[in-house]
């Protein structure tokens, strides 16, 4: 798998693959998602490419004390490949990079097969409560 930033004119693709992964809700809109990321470090919204298809995706940024991931996603169809592993890998190296000491994720409390993924990358629970304030409705 090739993994590089997201390029101009991929958001139908990526788009398309969020919606396979289960990643996109009615209170979010991907394609202003997608708009959003490109004002802030665009390079670091990568894209896993296997035979010129987008099979992978992750969105990872930087505040200068922490880093975050987003729609880390896996064409059904390619997971079991360690895809996600490889694209995660990358992200955490562009991170360390620029000097980031800790990733943070969020994962959806019952979604058992993700937490375990995370956990067999090292990733631990932390003791914290997620707290979340729209400030500009999607929808």
């Amino acid at each position: 798998m090739e993994i590089r930033p997201f390029r101009s004119g991929e958001s139908d693709d990526v788009i398309r693959l969020w919606q396979d992964c289960g990643l996109v809700r009615p209170w979010n809109d991907p394609q202003l998602d997608i708009e959003r990321k490109l004002t802030e470090q665009p390079e670091l919204f990568l894209v896993g490419v296997v035979d010129g298809v987008i099979v992978a995706s992750a969105m990872f940024g930087f505040d200068g004390t922490r880093g975050w991931v987003h729609y880390l996603g896996v064409a059904p169809s390619m997971r079991g490949r360690s895809l996600g592993r490889m694209i995660m890998a990358e992200g955490e190296r562009l991170l360390v990079e620029r000097g980031c000491p800790k990733l943070n994720l969020q994962v959806r409390a019952d979604n058992d097969a993700v937490l375990g993924f995370y956990r067999a990358l090292g990733y631990e629970q932390d003791p914290v409560v997620s707290l979340g304030k729209r400030l500009i409705p999607d929808r």
